[in-house]
């Protein structure tokens, strides 16, 4: 679909990653010779103890994310390669993150299959590609953003028009269908929209949180209490051609705060106008109102150029500009109660027969894009099939063993 909207835009990439812990780049997916070299030979050994132990006693409960990943590969790895760069991205111990996570975006990995993929190279389990060890992807030649605008272009050409910088504050229902919303422009007025049917993408919770008339306060309660993580990225244009090869760089080490930095010149060259530099971006994970989504933009920015000297990237004083892009909401939190929250809001939402959630947000689910594409693409076919159901949207990326074939 995206090669025919995007129409030889696309590229062929290869994926390019490394892990950075304590002073040492670690390839991924791994390669054992590169890994045994960064880890050292007792340390080594220390990984493999871990990994039999628990194959011979696993984890009785695994409900949590630290015991998922502990049985698939050792308490050590995850302590090495696990602990610190999911506790930086979700702000909370791993013990109280739901093994759902671990389950969708680990996607069908453990030890085994990692180093059987390091030595043969083939990265399947049972026959499947493991996505966690695909190499080779398409890009959008000008990032992700060509994907929207294309389509934005191609609903014009059907004379659907595409209203952004917009914001629906109230959706008005009858217990049985929506029949409007309200939406605020960027200069503060208001219109109203009538609707056959409703596509929402938004949080979950902010669309109870918007319904006309409200619902039962156990409804707007469990609203209230689903979490999300915020992100900012420090972008940085730095005097130098080339800076390394990969397209992300997984900062596991807890001496500083960056999660994880990408090189968009090694997405695509055509994201950087001049040959001559490169533009970097470091990802901080933060909540709204603390200490780091509170920086100044200046303060963001010398943070970034200092953690980026002290990784080992380059030196401050060949960062020309920068920038700072806030986030807010970008990762529904997949604490221990959100699953029991969110069956509440499905149960309300659900009676109104023309509401549609999909994406991310709207269903409180880390999916990542395809699948996201996907939850928007099931509910359009049951609009058009008349269909009120919606159990296709919700099943989309529901398998606790997910993967994607090739």
């Amino acid at each position: 679909l995206w090669r025919e909207i995007l129409d030889g835009d696309l590229l062929v990439r290869k994926r390019m990653s490394r892990i950075y812990y304590r002073g040492h780049f670690f390839d991924y997916p791994l390669r054992p010779l590169n890994a045994l070299r960064g880890l050292g030979l007792v340390e080594a050994i220390r990984v493999g103890a871990s990994y039999l132990r628990v194959q011979l006693a696993p984890i009785p409960d695994e409900s949590t994310f630290d015991a998922w990943v502990s049985n698939r590969f050792g308490r050590r790895l995850f302590e090495i390669f696990f602990e610190t760069y999911t506790e930086k991205v979700w702000g909370m111990p791993c013990s109280e993150i739901s093994a759902a996570w671990a389950a969708q975006r680990i996607k069908n990995l453990d030890l085994r299959t990692a180093l059987k993929n390091a030595i043969l190279g083939n990265g399947t389990r049972g026959g499947e590609v493991v996505t966690s060890l695909i190499e080779e992807f398409h890009y959008p030649r000008l990032g992700p953003g060509m994907m929207w605008e294309r389509c934005r272009d191609l609903a014009a050409s059907h004379g659907v028009e595409t209203h952004t910088t917009s914001r629906v504050v109230r959706v008005h229902h009858d217990g049985q269908r929506v029949s409007a919303i309200d939406v605020a422009g960027p200069d503060g007025t208001r219109r109203r929209e009538p609707c056959g049917a409703l596509i929402s993408s938004m949080p979950i919770g902010e669309l109870v949180s918007a319904m006309h008339p409200a619902p039962p306060g156990e409804v707007r309660e469990a609203a209230s209490s689903l979490r999300y993580r915020d992100f900012l990225i420090v972008g940085l244009i730095v005097g130098r051609e080339h800076l390394f090869p990969d397209n992300w760089i997984y900062i596991h080490s807890p001496e500083v705060r960056v999660g994880r930095v990408q090189s968009f010149k090694n997405w695509s060259p055509d994201m950087v106008s001049d040959p001559a530099l490169s533009f970097v971006g470091l990802e901080y994970f933060a909540n709204r109102g603390d200490d780091l989504w509170s920086m100044t933009d200046d303060d963001l920015v010398e943070l970034g150029k200092s953690e980026a000297e002290a990784i080992g990237l380059f030196e401050p004083h060949e960062v020309q500009a920068g920038t700072v892009v806030r986030m807010p909401r970008a990762y529904p939190v997949y604490d221990g109660e959100y699953e029991a929250h969110l069956g509440v809001l499905r149960g309300w939402l659900g009676r109104l027969g023309n509401l549609h959630t999909v994406g991310r947000n709207g269903q409180h689910r880390y999916n990542n894009q395809d699948h996201s594409m996907l939850t928007a693409m099931a509910a359009v076919e049951n609009i058009n099939n008349g269909v009120t159901g919606k159990d296709n949207i919700w099943e989309v990326n529901t398998e606790s063993e997910y993967h994607e074939e090739k």
